[in-house]
């Protein structure tokens, strides 16, 4: 069934069509076994292949070395900020976090309920955060190094991530397995699933298995990676549907090139969006530094908000949704992830290309 809706929401965001095509036609009925996947148990043979399957997946994609262990937990990137510090902060240690947007604050205020961190970096110049810091102030001996990979409300991005000696740690909620990266940088690397994966519901975790070795047996067991990691993520019964769900996402990023294929059209996607805005005469303008601009998230200002709330109003009606900024920052905001297609970015950039001539 076509949809005439181009769904530019921040998170949770849209699914591939065929994906949502597959998990109707087996809401029902999974393969067979006259149940819903939702129904079965998370430990019987059918979700246990789905379970599998997904774990399988992640490897392959991303290319996961061996020595790193894949979890889907609960909680969402929220509740990682609070439990990589609670495993990894350890008494006497200072965990350094850099900067970038409204996540990596949250991050740094749940981890300093824990233990002594220093803010490495910044990316915020006056009142905005348009940058990706280049030079850190990194503490010898830290515990690890924290860093958010996009900023979803501030509309930057990493291209390359920092050489450190401590462990490096990334969120990479708003854009994992949107292009390929070297998983072996990262200590750990976690990613609420609601963007470019799958439904709200579950978190992706990769942890290097000799770090989690060194974590803290002192917390509540649940809290522990660990615990996660020995029972392969059925310790307790997971997000059964939502791991489905991202199972079959992960299905269509590898009918569709893998996570190269993903950064070719990302790449496409962006490009065309930051080239109306570009070409606009200021009328739509960024001031996310050109070197640091997001892939994912691209933000803009019309001349005044009087325009942006025009701007969003007539965009929705005319099937355009989403695209309203964050509420801590105004302005507009599409964004781009995995599933959206590059004929909605065109017929987005018409619209803004008619709006502005209107005016």
């Amino acid at each position: 069934m076509a949809r005439d809706i181009v769904n530019f929401n921040a998170g949770p965001a849209g699914l591939p069509t065929a994906v949502l095509e597959r998990a109707q036609a087996e809401l029902m009925d999974f393969q067979g076994t006259g149940m819903s996947i939702m129904e079965h148990s998370h430990r019987g043979k059918a979700y246990d292949a789905v379970h599998n399957e997904a774990m399988s997946l992640t490897r392959s994609l991303m290319g996961v070395p061996d020595s790193y262990d894949v979890l889907f937990l609960q909680g969402g990137a929220s509740g990682m900020f609070a439990t990589i510090p609670m495993n990894f902060l350890t008494a006497g240690k200072v965990a350094d976090y850099v900067i970038t947007g409204t996540w990596s604050q949250k991050a740094i205020e749940e981890a300093q309920r824990i233990g002594e961190v220093r803010v490495a970096g910044t990316g915020k110049v006056g009142e905005r955060f348009v940058r990706i810091p280049e030079a850190l102030d990194l503490t010898p001996g830290a515990a690890y190094v924290h860093v958010t990979s996009n900023n979803t409300i501030a509309g930057t991005q990493y291209r390359a991530f920092p050489k450190t000696e401590a462990p490096l740690v990334a969120d990479m909620s708003s854009d994992i397995m949107s292009r390929p990266v070297d998983v072996s940088q990262f200590s750990l690397l976690y990613a609420g699933a609601q963007k470019n994966l799958g439904p709200s519901g579950v978190v992706l975790v990769l942890v290097r298995r000799d770090w989690l070795a060194q974590a803290s047996t002192t917390i509540p067991k649940i809290f522990r990676f660990k615990t996660h990691a020995d029972k392969q993520s059925l310790y307790h019964t997971p997000p059964t549907f939502a791991i489905y769900l991202m199972r079959n996402v992960m299905q269509w990023i590898g009918e569709h090139g893998g996570l190269e294929g993903m950064a070719k059209r990302n790449a496409a996607k962006a490009e065309a969006l930051y080239a109306a805005i570009d070409a606009s005469g200021g009328f739509y303008a960024s001031d996310v530094e050109v070197a640091a601009r997001s892939e994912m998230n691209v933000v803009w200002r019309l001349p005044s908000e009087d325009l942006d709330k025009a701007f969003v109003a007539e965009a929705t009606a005319a099937g355009l949704v989403g695209l309203k900024g964050h509420r801590d920052v105004g302005g507009i905001r599409a964004s781009l992830y995995n599933a959206v297609e590059l004929a909605g970015v065109e017929r987005l950039v018409t619209f803004m290309k008619d709006f502005k001539n209107k005016r």
